[in-house]
């Protein structure tokens, strides 16, 4: 999608190259938020279950007490947006920890055998989830250099997966309220690892913090090195007395950046991964029943594996690649799913009570997701949206995406009982069809370019120009 002039790349890449070492670090003691946050998106399939058993739910009460982290992610996001611009990347992050600790304190303890406690935390931590998706991708993209911003970038996606894995794993030894624990642990270790972390070298300079600036640029980069060109090159982009209003995201340098993430969080949304992940145990129990359990595991393991995979491919193929990839894929393996449920009944009545094409299809889906539309989107959001604006513009990405998910798991019962899940997952194939259009039409390749060049790119005065 850009383009170069030779001498200006060879320039560029020889850069700020810095120490992977020192990045690798910063980026996963502040993915320790995105692991929480994966641990508290799997925690309802093992939890709920064990909580219907003792008597802690009635199955109508649980799409109530799973749904409602999706609630306070609605909350979390635009409140991770203002807190990370106020307060900083560092600071957000350390906040976040507050209510995961106390919501998995809340559900573990269930005190006074209320509700109030069980829904309350689950609240808690869903508001805790959503600042954590806005502010984790960001610090991560703002504390890397260009060479290995890609591959730091998917460690947030891949730490989801991972705690996604985790609560699958201890689920099959640990009831509901130890798992609780277990969570409560997770806010702790964040707490532990913001202590740690150098603040974003951005936010200093757009703060006008400038030696700070240099401080967390030191401690990010090698030591032989002189940080002060790079950050001359960051301070550049920013206007540290600049205010932004409102009416400025109508201007096209900003409106079209944040119109291209929200579109991403559509469709990443619209692919069904919710839908398709809900229908998982249901689908393994009929195809593989003495397997389901263990099958179930591996679609986390799956995911983790998938993740992995795009983090050495995210800097050597570049985004635009793998999302195309990724949305076809999925799109395959979605049509799939539309067949067996299709001619279901038909096999069922013909004494098929065993198939493999459900459980392909889901594995192809899990691994066409996890290569791209799993990882990418945030990364993506947290390269091509403007640093001065980055806080809000990625409060109304997140909140965008969290929206999505809601009317998708709102949506998807109603729309299955009314047309049938074979049309459904059409509908969510045909979807992952026109992601992979709208990224071959309107999203930049972002691989190896600076934060700074992707934002000139926007304003129409960077030396990138793009391919046609």
């Amino acid at each position: 999608m850009f383009a170069m002039e030779p001498t200006k790349a060879r320039l560029i890449q020889s850069k700020y190259e810095g120490s992977p070492v020192k990045q690798t670090l910063a980026a996963l003691l502040a993915a320790t938020g995105a692991l929480a946050f994966g641990y508290t998106i799997g925690y309802s399939s093992p939890a709920i279950p064990d909580m219907i058993k003792h008597g802690v739910l009635t199955v109508p009460e649980s799409p109530v007490f799973g749904s409602l982290m999706t609630v306070g992610a609605l909350v979390g996001g635009p409140l991770g947006g203002w807190f990370v611009e106020k307060n900083g990347r560092k600071m957000t992050i350390l906040f976040a920890s507050f209510p995961f600790i106390l919501g998995w304190l809340a559900i573990a303890y269930q005190l006074s055998n209320s509700y109030t406690y069980l829904y309350g935390g689950r609240l808690l931590t869903g508001v805790a989830s959503g600042m954590i998706t806005v502010c984790v991708p960001v610090y991560i993209a703002e504390i890397s250099s260009k060479a290995y911003r890609g591959v730091l970038g998917t460690l947030t996606q891949l730490l989801i997966t991972i705690g996604i894995l985790a609560v699958y794993v201890l689920g099959s030894y640990i009831g509901w309220s130890g798992l609780a624990l277990i969570g409560a642990l997770s806010g702790i270790f964040i707490i532990i690892g913001a202590f740690f972390l150098p603040e974003s070298p951005h936010w200093l300079l757009k703060q006008g913090k400038k030696a700070e600036a240099i401080e967390s640029l030191k401690a990010l980069r090698d030591a032989h090195m002189d940080v002060g060109e790079e950050c001359r090159d960051i301070e550049e982009g920013i206007d540290v007395k600049e205010s932004v209003p409102l009416s400025e995201f109508l201007k096209p340098e900003l409106f079209k950046p944040l119109l291209i993430i929200v579109f991403i969080m559509f469709f990443q949304q619209f692919s069904g991964i919710n839908a398709v992940m809900f229908y998982t145990v249901n689908i393994f129990e009929k195809a593989v029943p003495s397997l389901a359990h263990s099958a179930t595991i591996g679609i986390g393991v799956v995911q983790v594996i998938g993740t992995f995979v795009a983090a050495q491919l995210m800097d050597r193929a570049g985004r635009r690649k793998l999302l195309i990839f990724s949305g076809l894929t999925m799109a395959i393996s979605l049509f799939g799913m539309a067949y067996y449920f299709h001619y279901e009944a038909a096999w069922i009545a013909d004494g098929m009570k065993t198939s493999w094409l459900p459980v392909i299809s889901l594995m192809l889906f899990v691994i066409g997701f996890s290569l791209g539309w799993g990882p990418i989107p945030m990364l993506v959001m947290s390269e091509i949206l403007p640093v001065r604006v980055k806080g809000t513009a990625s409060a109304i990405a997140i909140f965008s995406n969290w929206s999505f998910a809601f009317a998708v798991t709102l949506s998807f019962i109603p729309a299955q009982m009314l047309i049938g899940p074979s049309l459904v997952f059409c509908i969510f194939g045909a979807a992952c069809f026109i992601s992979v259009c709208f990224v071959l039409r309107f999203l930049p390749e972002t691989k190896g370019k600076s934060l700074e060049d992707i934002e000139l790119f926007f304003l129409g005065k960077s030396p990138i120009t793009p391919i046609v």
